[in-house]
């Protein structure tokens, strides 16, 4: 936080481009591991976006970047995707009821559940289904994705 404070960002080439962003750390390092260089802008929040994630987002923003969130499909997950889209814009990445219909099974769903803002029918499918879906889950068509850009 300090080093982005003393040390503004800048991103003179971002206009227009997307930048991912997504909730668990081990997506990045398969993006790393599996595309290296060839992998789109990809910014980890490692779950509640901190300070200097915060911060470095508005910056990706304010320089026109187009962002994308992909969280957990639980309702953490809808919480923090609802708060990436509030405080920064940010689009949903592969967060669709379909998508989360389409997921492989995960641990049972836990906890209140949160409407999501972009889709009136996520929360009605995750409740009905009672699942929840974690990143790693999904990881190929993350991944799938971030070498397509």
């Amino acid at each position: 936080m300090r080093q982005l404070l003393r040390h503004p960002l800048r991103f003179p080439d971002l206009d227009g481009r997307t930048v991912f962003i997504c909730e668990n750390v081990n997506v990045p390092a398969a993006a790393a591991n599996r595309l290296a260089a060839r992998s789109a802008p990809l910014v980890c929040t490692d779950g509640q976006p901190k300070t200097a994630a915060r911060v470095l987002l508005s910056a990706l923003a304010a320089a026109g970047a187009r962002l994308v969130y992909h969280g957990d499909f639980d309702w953490p997950g809808v919480r923090i995707a609802n708060l990436m889209a509030e405080r920064h814009g940010a689009a949903p990445w592969r967060m669709s009821a379909a998508d989360y219909r389409a997921a492989p099974d995960g641990a049972p769903l836990r906890g209140k559940p949160v409407a999501a803002r972009w889709d009136a029918d996520l929360a009605p499918a995750m409740t009905a289904r009672g699942l929840s879906v974690h990143e790693e889950q999904v990881l190929d068509a993350l991944l799938a994705d971030l070498a397509g850009c």
